[in-house]
């Protein structure tokens, strides 16, 4: 097994503790698994939470600061995290405005989630939830009932953040993060296997010479499988796909967001076949964002997400954060 770590069970605490000692900006509690704001909680100022199993790094601890998150849970890898964690969470960053739960739609974080909102209400805390479920590729997959949450998730923690940090009320950013995921679509592809620590081999078996198109986060099969294809190609399948679904109207946000194992070299290449498909389909975008942000550990491949968007979603997408993971602005 050809990976950085010491041995597979304290890969997450190990990971932990490096971004302590990297971001004294956040407060890393490694025993309970929760990362902070060093300024929280913010006075009058809606916090906002989320959290997954670990190895889709940034997100979400690196989406932790002023702009986006005020904390985040990290479970084990691809595994979610405990409702203890959550409700730890919701307490450090609460400041009586309430508390905004952001879940990815999979089973264990969607049970877990509702768990710990049930618990931390019984102390006090008000709760709400927005359930991100954009993933267009397949229906009722491994992990989860309906369609998964993947890509849209950073949309919706950093405009629902920037929403946050203006001091707007719990309803209103709830309302707003439903509508990012309301109005965005993905749809991701592998080029090779995801690699677990506990593992230590590839969980799932993909010749050499083909890909899966519509993969899951985790590695959940995706629609079909194919011999390889070109750049051009697959941008063609995933752009259509997505527009298939919902084809926006407005101009939108576009995120080309890399699986964890596949260069920025071939991610900006995909990235301009995927701009030459939208431009053939007449969809304008407003923004862009390349790279890897909602990763698979050492899965080679990519994904797209669009999200359409009018001018209050452009104006807090473009609004200040810095966090680790993202940052522009003052």
């Amino acid at each position: 097994m050809r990976m950085l770590i010491n041995v597979a069970e304290t890969v997450v605490a190990d990971a932990l503790r490096g971004m302590a000692a990297a971001h004294p900006e956040l407060t890393v509690d490694v025993e309970h698994r929760v990362i902070v704001r060093r300024d929280a909680p913010v006075a009058g100022k809606v916090a906002l939470v989320s959290g997954g199993g670990s190895g889709h790094e940034p997100l979400h601890g690196g989406f932790v600061g002023p702009g986006m998150l005020s904390a985040a849970c990290p479970g084990e890898v691809f595994t979610s995290p405990v409702p203890d964690q959550m409700v730890r969470a919701a307490a450090a960053v609460d400041s009586g405005a309430g508390v905004l739960f952001v879940v990815k739609n999979y089973t264990g974080d969607v049970l877990n989630f509702d768990m710990a909102a049930e618990l931390a209400e019984d102390e006090g805390i008000q709760v709400a939830r927005v359930l991100v479920d954009d993933d267009v590729a397949v229906t009722d997959s491994l992990f989860t009932a309906g369609r998964r949450g993947t890509g849209a998730t950073l949309f919706v923690e950093k405009i629902a953040g920037a929403a946050a940090d203006e001091g707007q009320p719990l309803e209103r950013v709830e309302a707003i993060g439903r509508q990012v995921n309301d109005n965005a679509r993905s749809f991701g592809v592998a080029l090779s296997s995801v690699t677990t620590p506990a593992k230590g081999a590839p969980t799932f078996d993909l010749p050499a010479g083909e890909l899966e198109l519509g993969i899951g986060i985790h590695g959940e099969p995706g629609r079909e499988r194919r011999p390889m294809m070109t750049s051009g190609e697959i941008a063609d399948f995933a752009v259509h796909a997505i527009l298939e679904d919902r084809r926006p109207r407005n101009p939108v946000l576009l995120l080309v967001n890399g699986m964890g194992g596949t260069p920025l070299l071939e991610l900006y290449g995909f990235h301009a076949e995927v701009r030459r498909v939208l431009d053939e389909r007449g969809v304008a975008i407003a923004r862009t964002l390349v790279g890897n942000y909602v990763t698979s550990l050492d899965m080679a491949g990519a994904s797209v997400t669009l999200c359409e968007i009018d001018e209050e979603l452009l104006r807090l997408w473009d609004a200040p954060v810095n966090t680790p993971g993202l940052r522009w602005g003052a």
